[in-house]
């Protein structure tokens, strides 16, 4: 066994070693929060995160991206957290074309977080359709055992099913 210390990284292989990272321990989510002054109601909020006992490679990471802010948990553990649009559409989703993820699952919620992403980034989460559209896209992400989410679909609009395709 032979390790290896990130210090001699060139840039490319920095970019590939944090994507794998990003691959085990980051998460791409859409969240959403009641407005009233919102014309929908609803404001749609796109995040990625990172969580880690250590955070050194999420200083790293932060370093890299030149956004986010990290955070400490009372538990101990620390998370590397972007929220706000424009920097998630500017710098991390080039950042991981750039370096892409590897499994299916990671890609398959990379691409529909960057759909999702690309929805707001043209305004469309602001009317009825657009919302609808963000949300049925947000159903498919991170599927799986123990996801939760405070609101879905049927609560924002519940005579209608979530089965629908996307416009």
């Amino acid at each position: 066994m032979q390790t290896i210390s990130r210090k001699g990284l060139d840039r490319k292989e920095l970019g590939f070693f944090l994507a794998g990272f990003v691959e085990g321990e980051g998460s791409f989510n859409v969240s959403l929060r009641k407005k009233s002054d919102y014309r929908v109601n609803w404001q749609v909020v796109l995040s990625f995160n990172v969580s880690q006992k250590d955070p050194s490679v999420l200083y790293l990471l932060k370093k890299e991206l030149n956004c986010g802010i990290i955070k400490t948990r009372k538990d101990g553990l620390h998370s590397l957290d972007i929220t706000n649009a424009q920097e998630l559409l500017e710098k991390v989703i080039p950042y991981f074309i750039k370096y892409p993820l590897l499994s299916k699952s990671k890609i398959y919620n990379f691409n529909i977080f960057c759909k999702i992403s690309k929805l707001v980034q043209n305004g469309e989460h602001r009317n009825v359709e657009g919302l609808k559209n963000v949300l049925l896209l947000r159903e498919k992400l991170n599927e799986g055992k123990g996801r939760t989410r405070k609101y879905e679909y049927r609560d924002i609009f519940p005579k209608e099913k979530s089965s629908e395709t996307i416009r």
